[in-house]
């Protein structure tokens, strides 16, 4: 037994451990927070709200039925509700009904309730196709800030092995009485410098790494690992069109613009229900109903006994003769009528229409209509202010991508210039031609250009994707 719970608790680490471990794409990331992310959840469940309003909507056209059964027990004289006579004795009455009733007219307000749903309904399915779009950016976002933190980590690295190669070089050439003990501590002091800068990229590397655990909210921190795409590939120039056509674009593949489009649709349709108030509602209801009660009696024709003659006067003929006249009498008993034929003889259906005119009701119509109008007019200014703040958005995209590639250009030439600058140094240091102080400022310069170059090359890849995600294409690496 011990054994099996050894071999399980194995088994469930390792699967954790195989799972924290896992090297994640791109493309696993966004996946995963689609599934995952508690604000898309969330309005998962706002959009299951707006199914069920359009669903009971849709179900209130179906004429309502209702049932109801009734036992009653009198104890007393009292009326008995199926015979109408007095009755002393308890009486136990039974009563079973069935009604139904369907609005046929009441100023379209149902149709209009059902179609007003049903743009709630489109309008919620965009916010959420909205807030994906939003997380996705952020994923995308994240995932560029790590692949630049690890590239400026090994650069740095690389940087700080040169250094330390030098510095041993260094160390040979003052033994050697070629250069002095300064170069050498400047040259340390160069190292030390580097291996800070290495240990601020570690962290920042690693900070980059968390922002996108919490964006996936992942509960294990540890042994987070991406998988790099060819980042080299993604460096192309950048599809420049009109800002006019990515807008136009835009304006047909943003959720967050057929959202707004849909609420206004709706605005306009709870404009018309309120206005349905003012119009007269007309209804049919039916009803069924009967009844049993146990004081309602029928003479035992079974059990009648007649009873002995007993004179009860005279009468004569046409000759004046005498006749004795008898009377015969009847013993008969009660028996409560048949449960059944109760039920048929205490049976009523009735159907009636009903015509309701709105006349005054304190205003509220209006009062319903007026709110109505305003919700119309401030969801015509949400469309425009949302189209306006869309095209605002793509207006910034494309003058940050202009500037992406300009400075990455510009940043290309600006490396290139500064290694041949920091190739001629070296060599001039390798033959005692420049003191160290020249040489860490030349390497400073090489540093500092790699790094430039580095951040416009992950800026220009971000620009690129935003402004594909604006033209309605889906962001990859």
């Amino acid at each position: 037994m011990y054994k099996r719970i050894i071999i399980s608790i194995l088994i469930v680490f390792s699967s954790q451990l195989i799972f924290s471990q896992q090297s994640w794409t791109l493309e696993d990331c966004i996946n995963y927070a689609m599934e995952n992310n508690l604000q898309v959840k969330k309005q998962e469940l706002n959009t299951e709200i707006y199914e069920n309003n359009l669903l009971t909507s849709k179900i209130s056209l179906l004429p309502s039925i209702n049932g109801g059964v009734n036992q009653n027990f009198t104890f007393g004289r009292s009326v008995d509700p199926f015979t109408n006579e007095f009755s002393s004795d308890n009486v136990s009455s039974s009563n079973v009904s069935v009604s139904s009733s369907l609005t046929i007219f009441n100023g379209l307000k149902q149709y209009n309730t059902i179609k007003k749903n049903e743009f709630d309904l489109k309008a919620s399915l965009m916010d959420l196709e909205t807030i994906k779009n939003n997380i996705t950016l952020n994923i995308v976002s994240a995932f560029l800030n790590i692949l630049y933190a690890r590239e400026s980590v090994e650069i740095t690295k690389e940087q700080t092995e040169i250094t330390q190669q030098q510095l041993e070089r260094t160390k040979i050439l003052v033994e050697a009485g070629s250069l002095s003990l300064q170069s050498q501590l400047e040259m340390e002091a160069q190292l030390a410098n580097e291996e800070l800068s290495l240990v601020s990229a570690e962290n920042q590397l690693a900070m980059a790494n968390l922002v996108l655990i919490q964006l996936l909210e992942l509960k294990d921190v540890a042994n987070f690992n991406i998988i790099a795409p060819a980042i080299d590939n993604l460096i192309s120039e950048p599809i420049m069109m009109p800002v006019s056509e990515i807008y136009s674009q835009a304006l047909t593949s943003m959720p967050e613009i057929e959202s707004a489009e849909w609420r206004l649709k709706s605005s306009e349709k709870n404009l018309s229900i309120a206005k349905g108030g003012r119009s007269p509602i007309l209804a049919v209801s039916a009803s069924y109903g009967t009844g049993y009660s146990d004081a309602r009696k029928d003479i035992d024709y079974d059990n009648i006994t007649l009873t002995e003659p007993i004179i009860s006067g005279y009468a004569t003929d046409d000759f004046g003769n005498y006749f004795d006249v008898y009377q015969y009498n009847y013993d008969y008993s009660y028996v409560t009528r048949p449960f059944n034929d109760q039920i048929r003889d205490n049976a009523s259906t009735s159907v009636s229409f009903g015509l309701n005119i709105p006349i005054f009701n304190g205003w509220s119509v209006n009062s319903n209509i007026k709110y109505a109008k305003i919700q119309l007019q401030q969801s015509r200014i949400d469309f425009e202010q949302t189209q306006n703040q869309l095209l605002q958005e793509i207006q910034q995209a494309y003058a940050d991508a202009e500037a992406a590639v300009k400075k990455y250009d510009a940043s290309k030439k600006a490396l290139q210039a500064i290694e041949i600058s920091f190739e001629y140094t070296q060599n001039k240091f390798d033959l005692g031609l420049v003191n160290s102080v020249d040489f860490n400022t030349a390497k400073n310069n090489l540093i500092k250009s790699e790094s430039e170059l580095l951040r416009a090359k992950y800026d220009l890849i971000f620009k690129q994707k935003i402004l594909d995600f604006y033209r309605g294409v889906e962001i990859r690496l």
